[in-house]
């Protein structure tokens, strides 16, 4: 799955254009190396997020295309 999809059915970034600008902007990086909106995301893969000072890391758990708001946490694991 892509990497500007995943986070937005994940739910870490709230719209699909907002995880496509950030990739763009080089704030978020796969197994710390910069990524692309592009990139395929695989379970194990690290994902960090820089939301200004705040930085999220995540594990990635599960990839699925439909996921429901409740079980959208399942998806990923805060490191």
């Amino acid at each position: 799955m892509r990497l500007d999809k995943y986070l937005k059915v994940s739910r870490l970034i709230k719209r699909r254009t907002v995880a496509n600008e950030a990739c763009d902007a080089g704030r978020v990086l796969i197994n710390e190396k910069p990524a692309k909106a592009g990139t395929a995301v695989k379970v194990g893969d690290i994902i960090t997020i820089q939301f200004g000072s705040k930085e999220v890391k995540v594990e990635v758990l599960d990839v699925a295309e439909v996921v429901r708001k409740e079980e959208a946490k399942e998806m990923y694991r805060y490191l």
